[in-house]
């Protein structure tokens, strides 16, 4: 199969298949419903260890006890459940961007799709250097150009199930050689099959920008590149705009972490009413049709199942917060719907 056989243009495709723009409802556009998060090399073991309790879970999410189950998504009766909680509380479709090195699912999420009726929109590519296979840092831009077109119009990672967006792609700071080598691939595949581009930047403030900067050096257009956990990564005004103003999509993915420690990195999170408060400087500067939100979850804690917020979150509590602030409907559907519709929509 080759991309002139496959007629993309105009249409959106989920792992179910092909669907019209107007019938994709209100998205989530960066979770993970299938993943492994736990770094290759200490992988092993980790669906071993005790499963989070009711009394473990909250020391587990304030790093205090250490978890490698907590980094595996791998039942897909609780995906499924956690997926239909969201379909009930008013969403329709869910982006999955698990990507190579996470150990993506392709063939779970059409079976999540099927048992709940939500349109799942598969990504494709790789994830940071560490996660990345070591054979890849043999190969050339235009082989993962060629990997991830083929992702795309012809089934990822061993399966029939076609990718309906590149990402997200991952960087770290200092950006890595073989990430750079990755993003140039994927920036050919984006142009090729005119699908949008998640990125997952560096967690340095700066490093967003880095990889703006790059893609406009290569003469790629800014429109349908999404710069990921925005929300842990830039933390002033001045970087924030200066990022919109380069065309991109702002994504606010982590919605529903309230709590201000962050294990990753050494900074003070956000809550959602912080991100509501950004969101809302960005639409004063001109910038709504560049917002994207989610809560990227990734970990069981963020689940229901385990004491967590689960995907339900943003439509059951952050809608009516919105519209507490003050937010538009205008504003919430473009966020939610409209924007989502335009980002999936191959072009």
């Amino acid at each position: 199969m080759t991309l002139d056989s496959v007629n993309l243009k105009g249409a959106i495709q989920t792992v179910t298949g092909l669907i019209r723009p107007e019938d994709l409802g209100p998205t989530l556009m960066h979770e993970h419903l299938m993943i492994n998060l736990n770094p290759p090399d200490s992988r092993d073991g980790a669906e071993d260890e005790p499963d989070i309790t009711p009394c473990t879970c909250s020391m587990i999410a304030y790093g205090q006890l250490p978890s490698r189950r907590n980094y595996l998504l791998d039942d897909e009766a609780t995906a499924i459940a956690e997926v239909a909680e969201m379909r009930a509380a008013g969403g329709a479709a869910i982006v999955d961007l698990t990507c190579g090195g996470l150990k993506p699912a392709p063939d779970a999420l059409v079976r999540i799709a099927q048992a709940t009726d939500v349109q799942i929109v598969m990504g494709c590519g790789h994830y940071v250097d560490e996660y990345q296979d070591p054979a890849n840092r043999d190969r050339s831009v235009d082989a993962f150009a060629a990997e991830m077109i083929g992702q795309v119009v012809e089934g990822a990672w061993g399966t029939g199930v076609r990718a309906g967006i590149i990402g997200e792609i991952g960087c770290q700071s200092p950006w890595t050689d073989l990430e750079k080598t990755v993003m140039g691939g994927a920036l050919i595949a984006q142009a090729e099959t005119g699908a949008a581009l998640n990125v997952h930047p560096g967690r340095q403030p700066d490093q967003p920008q880095e990889v703006m900067d790059f893609i406009r050096a290569e003469g790629c257009s800014a429109d349908r590149v999404i710069i990921s956990h925005i929300d842990r990564t830039i933390f002033d005004a001045e970087r924030l705009l200066r990022l919109a103003d380069t065309g991109c999509v702002i994504e606010f993915d982590l919605f529903g972490w309230e709590m201000s420690y962050y294990p990753m990195d050494d900074v003070d999170m956000p809550n959602d009413a912080s991100r509501l408060q950004w969101i809302r400087q960005l639409i004063d500067h001109g910038h709504l049709e560049r917002i994207l939100i989610s809560h990227d979850i990734c970990t069981r804690t963020r689940l229901t199942r385990y004491g967590g917020h689960g995907y339900r979150h943003i439509f059951a509590h952050v809608v009516p917060l919105m519209r507490k602030r003050g937010f538009t409907e205008v504003e919430i559907e473009t966020i939610l719907v409209t924007n989502p519709r335009r980002l999936l929509t191959f072009i």
